[in-house]
């Protein structure tokens, strides 16, 4: 067999726990689950097999996307994995992921529940659009932390800098506790770049080069949509998917640019157009399934914080997610939730947030 595939992380998918019926896992980012397009055995389904032998079926219970990474449940056998999965599709997992996201994020409690559309499967892109799926996701800041250097000044009539990227001021990011209620395709992504914060490393929803200098916040209307999509679809082929470009003080400007497209040869064997390998900051997103627990309290399974999500050597923040209000015991199921916590336009302290 003759096959191109692209690399993936060499980190080792770590075990959170494991006994006869299931193996609850911490997953690498940039690991698909399942073999597909372009992936097969840098797939986490055949590097579990492969590292357990081939004759077992690891059977994924939940899916993380690509670039995801954190909780994941395994089934050792089919019975486990129905029984895992109705308590997923029946809501009685809550989950917490945490992200680091672009700009201050507001205080307090944010809800948003704007509904989610898929507008293209072939590209992975979804949107905020009143005919969507119902979403619901609470967001809460855990640290904000500022930019390392003053924001530089922007000479008039100039709008790219040298390298020909749009300018745009460095302004810190944050570090966001992220409860979804409901588990759509993309939510928390979508979300968060609706409120203006979208994920910093995010190729996707934090690329200016798709969707403008304001990232669309607050769009939830389809009528730059085709242009979306047209300027998507040449990331990654002809144009570097440049998010962490605008927002990331770690990614130096070399790694800016050393990053995954076709490089215009091809396979002397089978003629497939073939790619650069992708930089090491590409291989993830800022984004980690941390907790997942049952609503009774039979089990509990969490990881670390990410070493993305800790703070920067010299800044003081937190190294763990707990708070006086742990969102996991929240009854988001409710509408009585109203009184304590605010939608998507305001905040707990009654005054709107930046975005």
């Amino acid at each position: 067999m003759h096959r191109h595939e692209p690399p993936v992380t060499a980190q080792p998918i770590g075990i959170v726990h494991e006994d006869n019926d299931l193996i609850v896992i911490n997953k690498p980012a940039g690991v698909p689950v399942h073999p597909a397009g372009r992936y097969n055995y840098n797939s986490l389904v055949e590097i579990m097999r492969a590292e357990r032998g081939h004759q077992w079926n690891p059977l994924p219970i939940n899916r993380l996307d690509r670039l995801t990474s954190g909780i994941m449940f395994i089934g050792k056998h089919r019975k486990a994995a129905e029984k895992m999965t109705n308590q997923i599709m029946g809501r009685t997992v809550k989950k917490e992921y945490v992200a680091r996201v672009k700009g201050e994020f507001p205080k307090g409690d944010i809800v948003c529940t704007q509904p989610i559309l898929q507008i293209s499967p072939k590209l992975g892109l979804n949107r905020v659009r009143a005919n969507g799926k119902d979403a619901r996701t609470v967001f809460r800041r855990l640290a904000f932390y500022p930019p390392r250097q003053e924001p530089s000044i922007q000479p008039e009539n100039r709008e790219e800098q040298d390298d020909g990227l749009p300018w745009t001021k460095k302004e810190g990011y944050s570090i966001v506790r992220c409860r979804p209620v409901t588990g759509r395709t993309h939510q928390l992504r979508v979300h968060l770049q609706f409120l203006g914060h979208p994920i910093t490393n995010d190729p996707i929803y934090c690329n200016q080069k798709v969707f403008g200098q304001n990232l669309a916040c607050g769009d939830a209307e389809g009528a730059n949509d085709e242009g979306i999509m047209a300027r998507l679809s040449r990331m990654g082929k002809d144009e570097v998917a440049d998010a962490v470009a605008y927002h990331d003080e770690m990614v130096d400007g070399y790694n800016k640019r050393k990053a995954e497209k076709m490089n215009g040869e091809r396979c002397e064997v089978c003629q497939t157009e073939l790619y650069s390998d992708p930089g090491m900051h590409e291989l993830g997103i800022y984004l980690h399934a941390r907790r997942y627990a049952c609503a009774d309290g039979k089990w509990d399974y969490e990881t670390p914080l990410p070493e993305w999500a800790l703070p920067p050597r010299g800044m003081d923040g937190p190294t763990q997610t707990t708070a006086d209000t742990d969102p996991l015991a929240l009854d988001l199921e409710g509408l009585s939730i109203e009184d304590r916590l605010t939608d998507c336009t305001t905040r707990e302290d009654g005054k709107k947030p930046d975005a």
